[in-house]
Formats: structure tokens, sequence, C-alpha cells
């Protein structure tokens, strides 16, 4: 299961403006509307792109991604953030995003590739390009621009931007936003800067304070490497209990080798809480087990911990929008 930050979300919904229903959205992505903001804390990539697609149901998203990108703000992405801003060059600036994304986010990398006309700023990420995928990576070359904006002494523009997936049907807007050619239907998703412009100066770059800054950043990227397996080993505890009920944190943490406290604590560091990872392990095993006929609604209710089949349909149907039996007959006809 793969995680992004759950500022990315909030910025979504508030450039959604008041077409859509805020705080059922958040709510929807386990994100409490009137908790202070908070980058470290992170939210499944799936139902993320699940909210995405919400919003493009209500609205016309088409410039969506380019107000979330223009909203974002360096000061809101932590010590990822300062390290950006204090890199003495844009192109070191991108080389800590391509080494430190991974406090952002589980389910892209970046890369710079030396390519002709200057260097490419590579956007990867795995997976199918459904439409809240595609809104997103659009909403990530925005935001790398837009934070790119921030820290040069001059106005940015790339000499091209690239979009693997089809163009919407004006792409006006984008390209006024960049500044530059954008082409859709292409081989990468990507940024094409100048040599020259990642070559210039910083406005507040200082090596002395990025480098302090990249010693704290490792630091943090060795911490979060290492629980993707804690968490894995989670849901697979809470997935093996459910048929007993609601796990309590205990008793999973007991099953992991670890106190209940340490337990709480290692899962904090990754953005997460017990509750939240139990209702996405809930949620992943209802969605694979309707994708298996041989299970009645009843038995994927006791299966997912649920005491009442009643009680499953309304918490489905909170997650995903939809009722379990309307969901399976989606997959059949798929």
């Amino acid at each position: 299961m793969g995680y992004v930050t759950s500022l990315f979300a909030r910025k979504v919904v508030a450039a959604a403006g008041g077409g859509v229903d805020a705080a059922a959205l958040l709510d929807s992505v386990g994100i409490a509307p009137a908790a202070p903001w908070d980058p470290g804390q992170m939210i499944p990539a799936e139902r993320y792109y699940d909210m995405l697609e919400r919003i493009a149901a209500q609205i016309d998203v088409t410039d969506l991604p380019l107000r979330t990108g223009a909203s974002m703000r360096l000061d809101e992405y932590g010590a990822l953030g300062l390290a950006f801003k204090a890199a003495t060059t844009l192109g070191a600036s991108c080389a800590r995003v391509e080494r430190y994304a991974r406090l952002w986010s589980s389910v892209v990398e970046y890369e710079l590739r030396p390519a002709t006309g200057g260097t490419h700023f590579i956007l990867h990420r795995a997976g199918e390009r459904r439409l809240g995928m595609r809104l997103s990576n659009e909403a990530t070359l925005a935001s790398a621009v837009s934070i790119a904006r921030q820290v040069c002494p001059e106005r940015l523009a790339p000499v091209e931007v690239l979009v693997r997936h089809p163009a919407p049907r004006s792409v006006l807007a984008h390209e006024k936003y960049f500044g530059c050619p954008v082409r859709f239907g292409a081989h990468l998703d990507a940024i094409l800067y100048s040599n020259e412009t990642l070559t210039r100066p910083n406005i507040l770059g200082d090596e002395g304070i990025s480098q302090y800054l990249a010693t704290h950043l490792d630091a943090e990227l060795s911490e979060i490497t290492r629980e993707p397996a804690l968490v894995t080993q989670a849901q697979a505890a809470i997935a093996q209990s459910l048929s007993e009920g609601t796990p309590k944190l205990a008793e999973i943490a007991r099953s992991l080798g670890l106190s209940a406290r340490s337990f709480h604590r290692r899962l904090s560091d990754h953005g997460m809480s017990f509750q939240s990872l139990t209702e996405d392990t809930r949620r992943d095993l209802a969605e694979g087990l309707l994708r298996d006929e041989s299970h009645s609604l009843a038995e994927i209710a006791f299966l997912t911990g649920f005491s009442e089949q009643s009680a499953f349909t309304r918490a489905f149907k909170r997650w995903v929008g939809t009722t379990p039996a309307t969901y399976r007959k989606g997959l059949l006809r798929g």
C-alpha cells in the first residue's frame, strides 16, 4: 500500500473551492477537517485518487491540478522544504527532491536526467493510470514548478512540460501556467529545464545550512525506510484477527513482538494511527474479497470484523461511495 502526505489532499480540496463538500472529502481519506495541517500525516494513495475522482464527478477539474500546484508553499514541506530553499542552485534543489521525496510519498520517485536542450526532472509513478492518478501527476508537476519559482531570483519558465496521459479538452490553462509548451501523450511525465536555469543561484541558497538540513533529512529517511516492513506485518496481523472482531492495539503489538507504546510511537513516526491502519486494512480486505464471488456479502462482513452486514454496508459506502453489492456488480461488468 502506497502513501502520500495529507498536505496534498488538503491542498486539492482547498483549491476545489465551494463546489465540493470539503469536510466530507477529507473525512473520506481519514483526515479530520478541523485538525491542524500536518504534512507528516500520511494517507493511502488509492484513497487520495478516489477523492480526486469524486471531485471530478462534481466540478470541472481541467485546471484544478494547476490551482493546487500554485497554492503550494515551501514552508509547508517541513525540513525538506527548507532544504530545497537553502540549496545553492535550482539544480541542487531538484537533487534534494530526487533523494528525499520518500518523505512526502511512497508512490512517487523523481529523477534528474540529461536531455537534449537541458535536463529532465522526471516524475515516476507506477500503477494503473486512472483519472485520480492522472490528476495527481498534473498537480505534482505544477507543484514542482511552483516551489521552483519560490527560490529563483527571476521568473522561471521550463523549456517544455511532458505529460504521459492524453490532453484535456483545452491545454490553454496549462501552457499559461507553465509558461511553455505542454506536450500530452508523451513518453514521460517530466519538466525540461535549461541547464542555465538549473545552475542559476537560488535567492536564499546557503551551502552550510543546506548540508546541515541534508544530515537531518538523511536521519528521517533512514527511519521511514525501516517502517514499511512493520506496516506490512501489522496489516497482516490485523487482517488475520478481524474475523474475531475489531482488533486491539495491544494484541497486534504483542503479535509483532512490540510493546503497545512502542508500536504506537512507530506508527506515529510514519504518520499513521492504529485506527487508520485498521480502517485501511479493513477496506483493502473487503475490496479484495468482493472480487471473489465465492464469498457472500454476509461472509465478507464477518471476515472484515463487522458483527452485522448492515454495519459493513454503511462502512463500505463511507469508504467508496457505493454499496458492496453495487461495487461487486461494477467489477463483474468490467
